[in-house]
């Protein structure tokens, strides 16, 4: 996942080794079902790779296996919800998000029931798998759905918090996980907020949130580059940040872990205090968080140095996780140049 440089940084900041979020997502799932016996699983052949086996056996009435069938599977959760229960519907997201889409959109959407989909080993996790197994394309058209909430969380801590609001929402919510082991991020204040960015660099930061949504940064008041990320992108950012710290560049690092809504507020606030602003995302450049935050930008007329990070309009190459990460300019080392290069006169 990491270079060796990355590596090393990683062990400067003091960052520990976590699981892989779907792992966690699974645990919690549990954890919460366990008191609750509205909350149901349902999986499309999907109970081992959604690591939610360990849920089958411990409940084995509250999960429902309906084979390879996402459109089947996106019904019958919507179903389980409007009779009161609260289901997490798991599939890959590369099949759930385009297979099921017209489902999504009226049976789940339209209807506003409070059901949990869950796309799992997103972006890129396939790797090898190739195009057809990559998931780049569900910001995109998650977005385009009105009602529905989309949350990509960087690390355990997200997504235990992400998981726990998606039991509790009374509404449409899209999870997104991928596979890799994740690196447990700082998180100064431990709070988590659906449609608030955290900051994750400078250790310490926060934006405060006040009326008429702006926010009060406790941020130094002039950064050189804020990095935008989201999911598994986010620790990436992270080192970069530390990597341009050691050359005298001083930058911020927020999560972006919900997509929609967007977190407008700590967008402009970026833009207002930073000299550059770089989006990075596991996604398509098109329809993803950096056209999200581009349209922001250019709505209130903000006009920062703008650089948006993730996977450009052709064919995939095809590869590991890490490797297509390196092939894409998401890497400690990639985000940093690219940051210099905006950066220059």
């Amino acid at each position: 996942m990491f270079t060796p440089a990355a590596k090393a940084m990683a062990g400067k900041l003091g960052l520990k080794q976590g699981r892989a979020n779907l792992e966690e997502f699974a645990d919690t799932l549990l954890t919460l079902a366990a008191t609750d016996r509205n909350i149901v699983a349902v999986t499309s052949d999907s109970r081992g790779s959604g690591k939610l086996a360990p849920y089958g056996k411990a409940l084995p009435k509250q999960i429902v296996e309906v084979g390879i069938a996402e459109q089947n599977l996106v019904g019958i959760t919507a179903g389980l919800a409007a009779c009161g229960k609260k289901p997490f519907g798991v599939s890959p997201s590369c099949f759930l998000t385009a297979r099921s889409l017209e489902q999504i959109k009226n049976d789940i959407c339209y209807s506003n029931v409070p059901a949990v989909l869950v796309g799992i080993s997103a972006g890129v996790s396939y790797g090898a798998l190739g195009s057809t197994h990559h998931s780049l394309h569900d910001f995109a058209v998650m977005r385009a759905i009105h009602n529905i909430t989309i949350i990509a969380p960087a690390d355990n801590f997200e997504t235990r918090e992400a998981v726990r609001y998606a039991a509790a929402a009374k509404r449409p919510v899209f999870l997104r996980f991928g596979k890799a082991a994740m690196l447990d991020l700082p998180h100064a204040d431990g709070s988590f907020e659906a449609g608030r960015a955290r900051v994750i660099y400078p250790v310490g930061g926060s934006l405060l949130p006040t009326s008429a949504g702006a926010v009060a940064s406790k941020l130094a008041p002039t950064t050189d580059v804020a990095f935008l990320a989201s999911g598994e992108t986010v620790v990436h950012a992270l080192l970069a940040a530390a990597a341009l710290a050691e050359k005298g560049v001083s930058a911020r690092v927020l999560s972006f872990h919900t997509i929609k809504p967007l977190d407008t507020a700590a967008v402009l606030a970026a833009a207002r205090e930073c000299r550059a602003v770089v989006t990075v995302e596991e996604h398509m450049l098109a329809g993803g968080l950096g056209e999200s935050v581009a349209a922001t930008l250019l709505q209130t007329g903000l006009a920062p140095k703008f650089k948006m990070v993730g996977f450009p309009d052709e064919d995939t190459v095809t590869g590991a996780q890490a490797d297509l990460f390196r092939h894409y300019g998401i890497s400690m080392e990639a985000l940093r140049d690219t940051a210099l290069a905006l950066l220059a006169p």
